[in-house]
């Protein structure tokens, strides 16, 4: 994202991780953004107040997209802070849904894609009635449509109902000037990987990945600018895969 260009930005999932790359990201290039959260207020606040202190505009808000009001919450919050502009939006908000296959229920099947997939098409449309001509559309996604693990029956379904609605949105926004992409991360070294994935898991993940290391949260916010910025101007309707050469 180039400061000149840098317009009115909505992350979901800000808090941490990925998210929070990105909200920093944003920031430093001169947009103001408004980032979504659930529980963390502490950290939401955090993020929002290290951005400020280095000279940018961040507001954090609590909306639970599980809901289905959260969207229309975070959006109304969205329109006092930036003033009903918006520019770019970044679907990242997501929950991991690891189960087995086996046990796999209903409920955790209706949870993981109303956060996951309903909340983030609910959100694009929220955003293409803000936007004009340059609007930027960003959905994240995960190598796991691509190469899911066993326990990813759940989460990689709900990517791949992020993924299709995406390509959909391209189409149908491209006439108003508004592009629609997704980023799909390989593994990246986040607080939640660490907690949930075991060292020599992560290092074996590291050592197959053609660049030898794991994601950072830095390398997908440099994509995601990438796409919000000038020079993807005619770049739409594309899978970006973040993931150090992994598929």
């Amino acid at each position: 994202m180039d400061v000149r260009e840098a317009v009115p930005a909505v992350v979901t999932g800000g808090s941490r991780g990925i998210g929070r790359a990105i909200v920093e990201r944003f920031a430093a290039d001169g947009a103001p953004v408004v980032f979504g959260y659930v529980s963390e207020r502490n950290r939401a606040e955090e993020v929002a107040g290290a951005v400020r202190a280095a000279g940018g505009r961040a507001w954090a808000v609590r909306a639970d997209l599980g809901e289905p009001d959260g969207a229309d919450r975070l959006f109304a919050a969205a329109d006092e802070h930036l003033g009903g502009r918006l520019g770019v939006l970044v679907n990242n908000a997501a929950i991991p849904g690891r189960t087995a296959f086996d046990d796999a229920s209903a409920e955790e099947f209706d949870r993981v894609m109303a956060v996951n997939a309903r909340a983030a098409l609910l959100a694009m449309r929220h955003a293409a009635r803000r936007m004009g001509r340059g609007g930027r559309i960003i959905n994240v996604s995960s190598v796991s449509t691509g190469w899911p693990g066993a326990d990813e029956a759940l989460y990689a379904a709900s990517k791949g109902a992020l993924e299709q609605p995406s390509r959909v949105a391209s189409r149908a926004l491209g006439p108003r000037g508004i592009t629609v992409n997704t980023v799909s991360p390989g593994t990246t070294d986040t607080d939640l990987l660490r907690g949930a994935v075991p060292a020599e898991a992560r290092e074996a993940v590291a050592a197959m990945t053609p660049l030898g290391r794991l994601g950072r949260p830095e390398d997908v916010a440099a994509v995601a600018a990438y796409l919000a910025g000038p020079d993807a101007a005619w770049v739409t309707g594309q899978n970006i895969r973040a993931d150090g050469g992994l598929l």
